[in-house]
């Protein structure tokens, strides 16, 4: 398994001036998720899926990622999403039920995938045509350790390892699949290691070290460019619940896992670039000043945007709509008239 601190470097595998660029963003993505989960337990949105912990992982690898290479993200992606320059208040109005690019920004990023997987085939497919536009770009296909038990990992890796295609599968094992933890779902040694069965390689990575998980990320892509696909294995940790929906104290109690993997990886990378005077101690209370500013923004342009009206959930799906489609719309009319 690949790891950078801890492992006493002679000097730091990207500048000072990247290695304060990635912790910039950790701190706004914790930011992030902090002010969002504060929201949503006053009502503001729906539901959430925090991912305290899982910092290091995101950000070090959207830093790896070329600035025309495609993300196919999950709904717990956040992180990623925000370091590669999509805007808070975009993914905030997600989360209030209206369209993801409320923006309108270019950033080259799929849709949030809401159910467990089915990503992996569509960015297989998507590599396959870049591969035969002659493209540059590469895809990188973030997942959970609970998506490997999903046959649309078998069938999206399988083909990707068939025709070669340029993507980097990069699941992010925190450890829980919901409230099953890694051991009950598979008898596999590794994740990486399933690899083997598709015909190419699979590493592993500290999670945690967002330089391990940049190097390991950038070696990856390159490979997927040039050669063959790669599947990453970034071990990490979930500090909180699955969904604000969730209870961990349920079904999580002491977890046998080293130190470096449940440490919070804010604190651990701030810890190293200080005593590697990359940054001083003022560092983090202003990059968390900065943010809360940013979220400030982001929340005032989210409240901004008014509520959709209930025909916009129907009335995109069909250029005309259809008599079975237009009853449950009306249905919908009816029970809001009745309870003005």
């Amino acid at each position: 398994m690949h790891r950078v601190i801890g492992t006493d470097p002679a000097e730091l595998p990207v500048s000072p001036a990247e290695a304060r660029a990635m912790l910039r963003n950790m701190v706004r993505a914790r930011r992030f998720d902090e002010r969002a989960l504060a929201l949503q337990r006053r009502g503001w949105m729906s539901g959430y899926p925090p991912f305290r912990g899982q910092e290091g992982s995101q950000i070090g690898a959207a830093h790896a990622l070329a600035e025309d290479d495609w993300l196919f993200p999950t709904y717990r992606t956040n992180a990623m999403q925000i370091a590669r320059g999509i805007p808070m208040s975009d993914i905030l109005l997600f989360r209030r039920g209206h369209p993801e690019f409320d923006s309108g920004h270019d950033v080259p990023n799929f849709p949030q995938a809401i159910p467990i997987a089915t990503q992996i085939p569509h960015a297989t497919g998507a590599a396959m045509a870049a591969d035969y536009r002659g493209d540059d770009a590469a895809v990188c296909c973030y997942f959970g350790d609970g998506a490997t038990s999903e046959g649309d990992f078998h069938e999206g890796l399988n083909f990707a390892g068939v025709f070669e295609s340029p993507v980097v599968f990069f699941c992010e094992n925190n450890h829980w699949a919901i409230s099953m933890p890694r051991g009950r779902q598979t008898a596999s040694e590794t994740i990486a290691v399933k690899a083997e069965a598709y015909g190419f390689e699979g590493v592993r990575v500290d999670g945690n070290d967002p330089l391990a998980v940049y190097e390991t990320t950038s070696e990856a892509l390159a490979t997927a460019r040039t050669d063959e696909p790669v599947l990453v294995e970034s071990l990490t940790y979930r500090h909180g619940p699955h969904t604000t929906s969730d209870d961990p104290d349920r079904y999580r109690d002491d977890v046998d896992l080293p130190e470096w993997r449940t440490r919070d990886p804010v604190d651990r990378f701030a810890e190293f670039l200080r005593e590697r005077g990359v940054i001083d101690g003022a560092f983090v209370d202003e990059a968390r000043g900065a943010a809360d500013e940013e979220l400030g923004e982001a929340v005032d342009r989210a409240e901004a945007v008014p509520e959709p009206d209930p025909e916009e959930l129907f009335a995109p799906v069909y250029d005309g709509m259809p008599p079975r489609l237009e009853a449950q719309y009306e249905e919908l009319a009816a029970h809001l008239d009745a309870r003005e």
